[in-house]
């Protein structure tokens, strides 16, 4: 009797057939990663192009776009595809001819899929203008983020008309599948949360009535689309958060949608609030590799009885090729997802069938703060994420992927890439282009991605700078407590502050319309009345919060340089 040793790399090249007559060749998805390389009007390009190419002849199975946005008024990010119709149709051909013709090279054709996405009040209202929306006028704890505007019954159902458009464009660009991005506090994912949806008509309640709006969403896509086209769906496990979309909930969910012809359920979890998703948040189980790498497997495991014959994917923390077999083998999932390794090598699918490798190798981002600092650990999540996406800016343009890469150029490229470059005038001009304007923008993006979430930090790790505070204002349309870092010069019956915006920063024009505050005194917080003193010398003002002269002229300086209408406010304490 002979006998046959086992190849890992076997079961990873098994084919899996979906509902709608789509073979897969092998088990390995290229998961879902924002390349933010779209043009300024939205549209993809050459770069786009290339690295599809590229990943077309990786030896995946299944490779899934990153995530395509259905409304250009609410996009996630400076970069994003946009489809509302089909005015792009010829770029998406070349983009989905350039995948094609990377895999024609494959023993069997890969499948392409896009995902489609809203983000909710996840948009960025720098790169938009407009205010993000949402199922309830509820914030996200996201530092910048305002609280959205909370959507129409007439609104949302045509967001979910707009994702049935998307697909079919998709479809009719020669892309094999879409997938609704329903994880990460994204729009779909905000309607399922508890915490997130607060509504009381029939959007919202009960878990029946937060569960409409994705079902109505996979229902509007199959009905516009061919019955050989792939319908799936990412969906959090869990956000990880206090009252939010818990697992149980999350099975339910999957139960109803494998009613629903879905095609692939890719299991995730969490959100840029709490990153589960990049493993920020996971507790791993101690006593066993495959957990330690798959963030979401256990979960994955109990949710597949729910799924019946629906695939499973599962994506987060794969990263040897033991694991991976050993995951699909055992039936937890039938998918393994790779995100970050693939930024990395584009080629990973086939270095794992091929048994090149064992162990897919991402580097971890960080900042390499120590344990003290922990409130400023966000930062980590932010410059991963950033890092990763620079790999799949290099090979766009032509190049390969830097694995020695360094964090500070990750961040010059973060506040460039999410502020600056936001500003850049779009199809239509409407971007501002008188100098105030502009110093206004930039001033916004340094307070809002750089020195409010750094001094928020320094105060959470018990760092105390003399000169900054915190001011606590009552939002003008939401309500609610509005907290932000400011400079302040303490006296016996007050201090002073100043609004570098003047009424157009935020809490200036709270403070117009509501003067009392709260300034924090050292560990304290006291209570006063705010009023802007118009006649008062900013910048002998600002110079004066500073002792030392040489540093009170560098104040003035920079304030001077930043700012766009600067007030000096006065706080009177009760």
């Amino acid at each position: 009797m002979t006998t046959v040793e086992h190849r890992p790399s076997d079961t990873l090249a098994t084919p899996l057939t979906l509902e709608c007559g789509q073979t897969l060749p092998n088990r390995l998805m290229k998961a879902a990663l924002s390349e933010g390389l779209g043009t300024a009007s939205h549209a993809p390009d050459a770069r786009l192009e290339r690295l599809y190419a590229q990943w077309g002849s990786g030896g995946y199975g299944l490779v899934v776009t990153g995530n395509v946005m259905v409304d250009r008024m609410h996009i996630g990010e400076p970069g994003n595809v946009v489809i509302e119709d089909d005015r792009d149709l010829d770029a998406l051909t070349r983009w989905a001819d350039a995948f094609k013709t990377g895999a024609s090279a494959a023993d069997a054709r890969p499948s392409i899929w896009m995902q489609l996405n809203h983000p909710g009040r996840q948009a960025n209202p720098l790169a938009t203008r407009a205010r993000p929306v949402a199922p309830s006028a509820i914030a996200s704890s996201v530092p910048g983020l305002p609280v959205p505007e909370a959507l129409t019954s007439e609104q949302i159902e045509d967001i979910v008309d707009r994702f049935a458009t998307a697909a079919v464009v998709a479809e009719t660009a020669g892309f094999d599948g879409v997938q609704i991005h329903g994880a990460h506090g994204y729009l779909v994912s905000q309607f399922l949360s508890p915490s997130a949806n607060k509504r009381d008509d029939a959007w919202g309640g009960d878990l029946e009535g937060r569960m409409r709006f994705p079902l109505a969403v996979v229902r509007a896509i199959r009905a516009a689309v061919s019955p050989g086209f792939a319908v799936g769906i990412k969906l959090n496990s869990a956000d990880f958060q206090k009252g939010g979309f818990s697992e149980e909930e999350s099975r339910l969910v999957v139960e109803r949608l494998v009613h629903e012809h879905i095609d692939l359920i890719e299991i995730s979890g969490g959100s840029y609030e709490s990153p589960a998703m990049m493993g920020l948040s996971h507790k791993a189980a101690p006593d066993s590799t495959s957990q330690r790498e798959a963030y979401f497997l256990d979960y994955a495991r109990e949710v597949r009885l729910a799924a019946g014959a629906v695939p499973l994917a599962v994506t987060g923390g794969f990263r040897t090729r033991s694991a991976m077999t050993l995951a699909v083998e055992s039936s937890d999932c039938d998918v393994v997802g790779l995100g970050r390794p693939a930024a990395v090598a584009t080629d990973a699918g086939h270095a794992l069938i091929r048994d090149e490798v064992d162990r897919l190798e991402s580097p971890r981002i960080t900042l390499g703060l120590p344990k003290r600092y922990a409130p400023l650990k966000a930062l980590d999540g932010a410059l991963d994420l950033q890092w990763h996406t620079d790999q799949l800016h290099l090979i766009g343009a032509g190049g390969e992927p830097d694995p020695q890469r360094p964090v500070w150029r990750t961040a010059v490229t973060t506040l460039r890439r999410n502020g600056f470059d936001a500003f850049r005038s779009r199809r239509g001009g409407t971007a501002a282009t008188d100098d105030t304007s502009r110093k206004f923008q930039v001033e916004r993006v340094v307070g809002k991605y750089v020195a409010n979430p750094l001094v928020r930090g320094l105060t959470g790790a018990g760092v105390q700078v003399k000169l900054m505070t915190d001011i606590e204002t009552v939002g003008r349309k939401s309500a609610l407590t509005r907290r932000v870092p400011v400079s302040a010069k303490f006296d016996e019956t007050g201090a002073w502050i100043i609004s570098q915006h003047g009424t157009r920063s935020g809490w200036g024009a709270n403070i117009t319309a509501d003067p009392r505050v709260r300034l924090r005194v050292g560990d304290r917080w006291r209570s006063g009345i705010a009023e802007f003193v118009h006649g008062d010398d900013v910048a002998v003002r600002a110079r004066s919060f500073a002792n030392n002269a040489v540093l009170g002229r560098l104040v003035g300086a920079t304030f001077a340089a930043l700012a766009t209408t600067p007030v000096s406010v006065r706080v009177t304490f009760d």
